[in-house]
Protein backbone atom coordinates (compact mmCIF):
# COMPACT_ATOMS: atom_id res chain seq x y z
CA UNK A 1 0.00 0.00 0.00
CA UNK A 2 2.89 2.49 0.84
CA UNK A 3 4.82 1.61 -1.99
CA UNK A 4 1.54 2.01 -4.40
CA UNK A 5 1.06 5.37 -2.76
CA UNK A 6 4.19 6.69 -2.99
CA UNK A 7 4.44 5.96 -6.41
CA UNK A 8 1.51 7.98 -7.48
CA UNK A 9 3.11 10.51 -5.23
CA UNK A 10 6.31 10.52 -7.66
CA UNK A 11 3.71 10.39 -10.68
CA UNK A 12 1.47 13.53 -9.65
CA UNK A 13 5.30 15.36 -9.21
CA UNK A 14 6.21 14.65 -12.61
CA UNK A 15 3.68 17.96 -13.86
CA UNK A 16 5.46 20.16 -11.65
CA UNK A 17 8.06 22.68 -12.86
CA UNK A 18 11.56 21.05 -12.76
CA UNK A 19 12.91 24.14 -10.37
CA UNK A 20 10.35 23.24 -7.95
CA UNK A 21 10.46 19.29 -8.27
CA UNK A 22 14.30 19.83 -7.62
CA UNK A 23 13.67 21.58 -4.51
CA UNK A 24 11.28 19.11 -3.05
CA UNK A 25 13.89 16.19 -3.99
CA UNK A 26 16.47 18.53 -2.52
CA UNK A 27 14.32 18.56 0.89
CA UNK A 28 13.82 14.76 0.55
CA UNK A 29 16.89 13.92 0.10
CA UNK A 30 18.31 16.11 3.13
CA UNK A 31 15.19 13.88 4.90
CA UNK A 32 17.03 10.54 4.07
CA UNK A 33 20.55 12.01 5.49
CA UNK A 34 19.42 12.45 8.48
CA UNK A 35 16.92 9.14 8.71
CA UNK A 36 18.56 6.43 6.88
CA UNK A 37 21.93 6.28 8.89
CA UNK A 38 22.83 2.88 7.62
CA UNK A 39 23.03 4.17 3.99
CA UNK A 40 24.47 7.16 5.22
CA UNK A 41 27.47 4.95 6.51
CA UNK A 42 27.65 3.16 3.45
CA UNK A 43 27.99 6.63 1.33
CA UNK A 44 30.67 8.01 3.89
CA UNK A 45 32.91 5.24 3.96
CA UNK A 46 32.86 4.56 0.07
CA UNK A 47 33.84 8.49 0.07
CA UNK A 48 36.44 7.97 2.51
CA UNK A 49 37.86 5.07 1.07
CA UNK A 50 37.89 6.58 -2.95
CA UNK A 51 38.89 10.44 -2.11
CA UNK A 52 41.29 10.00 1.51
CA UNK A 53 42.30 13.74 0.79
CA UNK A 54 39.23 15.34 1.89
CA UNK A 55 38.37 16.25 4.98
CA UNK A 56 35.76 15.56 7.35
CA UNK A 57 34.16 18.39 6.48
CA UNK A 58 34.00 17.83 3.35
CA UNK A 59 33.39 13.64 3.16
CA UNK A 60 30.04 15.10 4.75
CA UNK A 61 29.34 17.60 2.93
CA UNK A 62 29.50 15.32 -0.32
CA UNK A 63 27.41 12.54 1.90
CA UNK A 64 24.80 14.95 1.51
CA UNK A 65 24.67 16.26 -1.70
CA UNK A 66 24.73 12.30 -3.35
CA UNK A 67 21.28 11.75 -0.76
CA UNK A 68 20.12 14.84 -2.42
CA UNK A 69 20.85 13.95 -6.16
CA UNK A 70 19.86 10.51 -5.16
CA UNK A 71 16.52 11.36 -4.25
CA UNK A 72 16.24 14.11 -7.00
CA UNK A 73 16.78 11.62 -9.57
CA UNK A 74 14.26 9.36 -8.24
CA UNK A 75 11.50 12.23 -8.74
CA UNK A 76 13.03 13.07 -11.86
CA UNK A 77 11.59 9.04 -13.01
CA UNK A 78 8.18 10.58 -12.71
CA UNK A 79 8.32 13.09 -15.46
CA UNK A 80 10.79 10.81 -17.03
CA UNK A 81 8.39 7.68 -17.59
CA UNK A 82 4.91 10.25 -17.69
CA UNK A 83 6.10 13.51 -18.52
CA UNK A 84 5.33 14.28 -22.47
CA UNK A 85 7.41 13.71 -25.60
CA UNK A 86 8.02 17.45 -25.73
CA UNK A 87 9.10 18.05 -22.11
CA UNK A 88 11.70 14.98 -22.57
CA UNK A 89 13.09 16.57 -25.34
CA UNK A 90 13.63 20.08 -23.77
CA UNK A 91 15.21 18.62 -20.63
CA UNK A 92 17.18 15.96 -21.52
CA UNK A 93 20.03 17.13 -23.86
CA UNK A 94 21.81 14.46 -26.06
CA UNK A 95 25.14 15.51 -27.36
CA UNK A 96 28.87 14.29 -28.19
CA UNK A 97 30.05 11.97 -31.01
CA UNK A 98 26.20 10.86 -31.66
CA UNK A 99 27.85 9.46 -35.00
CA UNK A 100 29.20 6.27 -32.65
CA UNK A 101 25.17 5.59 -32.26
CA UNK A 102 24.37 5.93 -36.01
CA UNK A 103 26.77 2.39 -37.61
CA UNK A 104 25.73 -1.47 -38.06
CA UNK A 105 29.12 -2.12 -35.99
CA UNK A 106 28.28 -4.28 -32.76
CA UNK A 107 28.03 -1.36 -30.02
CA UNK A 108 28.06 -1.91 -26.37
CA UNK A 109 27.85 1.52 -24.73
CA UNK A 110 29.73 1.54 -21.10
CA UNK A 111 26.92 3.36 -18.94
CA UNK A 112 28.22 3.82 -14.91
CA UNK A 113 25.69 3.97 -12.54
CA UNK A 114 25.26 7.98 -12.79
CA UNK A 115 22.57 8.89 -10.43
CA UNK A 116 20.59 9.62 -14.48
CA UNK A 117 21.23 6.57 -15.47
CA UNK A 118 17.11 6.13 -16.51
CA UNK A 119 17.73 9.77 -18.16
CA UNK A 120 20.41 8.07 -20.49
CA UNK A 121 18.02 5.30 -20.98
CA UNK A 122 15.29 7.49 -21.95
CA UNK A 123 17.45 9.65 -24.40
CA UNK A 124 18.54 7.30 -25.82
CA UNK A 125 15.46 5.24 -26.85
CA UNK A 126 13.82 8.70 -27.71
CA UNK A 127 15.94 10.59 -29.33
CA UNK A 128 17.99 7.89 -31.49
CA UNK A 129 16.19 5.81 -34.36
CA UNK A 130 17.31 2.13 -33.34
CA UNK A 131 16.20 -0.75 -30.76
CA UNK A 132 18.78 -0.80 -28.11
CA UNK A 133 18.89 -3.67 -25.61
CA UNK A 134 19.73 -3.92 -22.09
CA UNK A 135 20.18 -6.03 -18.93
CA UNK A 136 16.93 -5.70 -16.91
CA UNK A 137 17.19 -7.11 -12.80
CA UNK A 138 13.48 -7.57 -11.01
CA UNK A 139 12.72 -5.56 -7.84
CA UNK A 140 11.90 -7.32 -4.52
CA UNK A 141 8.93 -5.22 -4.69
CA UNK A 142 6.36 -6.29 -7.89
CA UNK A 143 4.62 -2.38 -7.71
CA UNK A 144 8.15 -0.71 -8.19
CA UNK A 145 9.04 -3.69 -10.55
CA UNK A 146 6.10 -3.31 -13.07
CA UNK A 147 6.41 0.64 -12.46
CA UNK A 148 9.96 0.60 -13.61
CA UNK A 149 9.77 -2.44 -16.28
CA UNK A 150 7.07 0.03 -18.11
CA UNK A 151 9.04 3.15 -17.42
CA UNK A 152 12.32 1.94 -19.13
CA UNK A 153 10.29 0.40 -22.29
CA UNK A 154 8.49 4.04 -22.94
CA UNK A 155 10.74 4.53 -25.99
CA UNK A 156 11.71 2.52 -29.18
CA UNK A 157 10.54 -1.29 -28.24
CA UNK A 158 14.31 -2.05 -26.41
CA UNK A 159 14.92 -5.60 -25.77
CA UNK A 160 14.75 -6.44 -21.77
CA UNK A 161 17.17 -9.24 -20.86
CA UNK A 162 16.28 -10.74 -17.36
CA UNK A 163 20.35 -11.08 -15.63
CA UNK A 164 19.08 -14.66 -15.11
CA UNK A 165 18.33 -15.46 -18.33
CA UNK A 166 22.48 -15.52 -19.10
CA UNK A 167 24.50 -14.71 -21.40
CA UNK A 168 23.00 -15.85 -24.83
CA UNK A 169 20.65 -13.60 -25.42
CA UNK A 170 22.48 -10.88 -24.59
CA UNK A 171 25.43 -11.68 -27.31
CA UNK A 172 22.60 -12.48 -29.59
CA UNK A 173 20.96 -9.08 -29.51
CA UNK A 174 24.80 -7.15 -29.88
CA UNK A 175 25.52 -9.14 -32.87
CA UNK A 176 22.00 -7.92 -34.27
CA UNK A 177 22.76 -4.81 -34.03
CA UNK A 178 20.85 -3.62 -30.57
CA UNK A 179 23.41 -1.53 -28.74
CA UNK A 180 23.36 -3.18 -26.00
CA UNK A 181 23.17 -0.90 -22.69
CA UNK A 182 25.45 -2.26 -19.79
CA UNK A 183 25.88 -0.91 -16.54
CA UNK A 184 29.10 -3.89 -14.93
CA UNK A 185 30.44 -1.23 -12.12
CA UNK A 186 28.96 -2.78 -9.01
CA UNK A 187 29.76 -4.90 -6.88
CA UNK A 188 28.03 -8.38 -8.46
CA UNK A 189 28.04 -12.22 -7.67
CA UNK A 190 32.06 -12.79 -6.43
CA UNK A 191 32.24 -15.69 -8.40
CA UNK A 192 31.56 -14.23 -11.32
CA UNK A 193 34.13 -11.33 -10.51
CA UNK A 194 37.63 -10.52 -10.27
CA UNK A 195 39.17 -8.32 -7.52
CA UNK A 196 41.14 -4.82 -9.78
CA UNK A 197 41.56 -1.04 -8.41
CA UNK A 198 39.08 1.47 -8.62
CA UNK A 199 39.95 4.78 -6.67
CA UNK A 200 42.79 2.70 -5.60
CA UNK A 201 40.84 0.46 -3.15
CA UNK A 202 40.38 -3.11 -4.68
CA UNK A 203 37.12 -3.68 -5.45
CA UNK A 204 34.86 -7.01 -6.85
CA UNK A 205 34.38 -5.86 -10.26
CA UNK A 206 32.74 -8.26 -12.76
CA UNK A 207 34.03 -8.30 -16.54
CA UNK A 208 31.09 -8.31 -18.35
CA UNK A 209 32.19 -5.25 -20.23
CA UNK A 210 35.19 -7.09 -21.81
CA UNK A 211 33.87 -10.64 -22.14
CA UNK A 212 30.64 -9.40 -23.71
CA UNK A 213 32.77 -7.06 -26.55
CA UNK A 214 34.70 -9.88 -27.00
CA UNK A 215 31.96 -12.62 -27.42
CA UNK A 216 29.66 -9.94 -29.56
CA UNK A 217 32.81 -8.70 -31.56
CA UNK A 218 31.38 -5.04 -30.41
CA UNK A 219 33.08 -1.79 -29.69
CA UNK A 220 32.61 0.06 -26.27
CA UNK A 221 31.24 3.66 -25.91
CA UNK A 222 31.12 5.09 -22.71
CA UNK A 223 27.95 7.47 -21.70
CA UNK A 224 28.30 9.59 -18.96
CA UNK A 225 25.58 11.67 -17.30
CA UNK A 226 24.91 14.47 -15.23
CA UNK A 227 22.10 15.99 -13.83
CA UNK A 228 21.69 20.11 -14.75
CA UNK A 229 19.43 22.22 -13.56
CA UNK A 230 17.88 22.45 -16.59
CA UNK A 231 17.56 18.22 -16.92
CA UNK A 232 20.22 15.90 -17.78
CA UNK A 233 23.30 15.83 -19.93
CA UNK A 234 23.61 12.98 -21.79
CA UNK A 235 26.94 12.43 -23.51
CA UNK A 236 28.05 9.77 -25.64
CA UNK A 237 32.34 9.95 -26.21
CA UNK A 238 34.17 8.37 -28.62
CA UNK A 239 34.76 4.71 -28.45
CA UNK A 240 37.64 2.96 -27.08
CA UNK A 241 40.53 2.71 -28.98
CA UNK A 242 42.76 -1.05 -28.48
CA UNK A 243 39.24 -2.53 -26.40
CA UNK A 244 38.96 -5.38 -25.68
CA UNK A 245 42.19 -7.59 -25.46
CA UNK A 246 43.07 -10.85 -25.04
CA UNK A 247 43.28 -9.97 -21.26
CA UNK A 248 40.21 -10.00 -19.25
CA UNK A 249 41.80 -8.41 -16.28
CA UNK A 250 43.47 -6.11 -17.59
CA UNK A 251 40.62 -4.67 -19.65
CA UNK A 252 38.67 -4.43 -15.95
CA UNK A 253 41.26 -2.52 -14.85
CA UNK A 254 41.18 0.17 -17.58
CA UNK A 255 37.16 0.06 -17.11
CA UNK A 256 37.48 1.66 -13.49
CA UNK A 257 40.13 3.49 -14.76
CA UNK A 258 38.21 5.49 -17.30
CA UNK A 259 34.90 5.31 -14.71
CA UNK A 260 36.90 7.14 -12.19
CA UNK A 261 37.99 9.93 -15.10
CA UNK A 262 34.14 10.38 -15.52
CA UNK A 263 33.48 10.61 -11.81
CA UNK A 264 35.96 13.20 -10.74
CA UNK A 265 34.42 16.11 -12.01
CA UNK A 266 31.63 15.83 -9.72
CA UNK A 267 31.49 12.87 -7.98
CA UNK A 268 28.07 13.15 -5.84
CA UNK A 269 27.00 12.54 -9.45
CA UNK A 270 27.61 9.09 -8.91
CA UNK A 271 25.45 6.01 -7.34
CA UNK A 272 27.90 5.99 -3.84
CA UNK A 273 24.42 4.42 -1.73
CA UNK A 274 25.57 1.01 -3.19
CA UNK A 275 28.02 -1.22 -1.28
CA UNK A 276 30.81 -1.05 -3.58
CA UNK A 277 33.47 -2.60 -1.94
CA UNK A 278 31.01 -5.50 0.24
CA UNK A 279 33.45 -8.29 -1.10
CA UNK A 280 36.76 -8.41 -0.04
CA UNK A 281 39.62 -10.97 -1.02
CA UNK A 282 40.51 -13.90 1.42
CA UNK A 283 41.28 -12.12 4.81
CA UNK A 284 40.13 -8.47 4.22
CA UNK A 285 37.21 -7.21 6.29
CA UNK A 286 34.31 -5.65 4.86
CA UNK A 287 34.54 -1.68 5.42
CA UNK A 288 30.90 -1.51 6.37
Amino acid sequence: MLTRVALRMVVCLAYLPLPLLRVLGRLLGLVLYGLVVSRRRVVLVNLTLCFPQWSQQELHRQTRRVFIRFAQSWLDRGWLWHGSDAVLRRRLRLEGNLSELDGVEPTILFAPHFMGLDAAWTALTQQVPRRFATIYSPQVNPQADAWIYAGRQRFGQPQMVARLDGAKPIIAAVRAGEPLYLLPDMNFDPSESMFVPFFGVTACTVPSLSRFARLGRAKVVPIVTQMTPQGYRVRVLDAWLDFPTADLEQDTTRMNQELQRYIEPDPSQYYWVHKRFKDRPDGETPPY
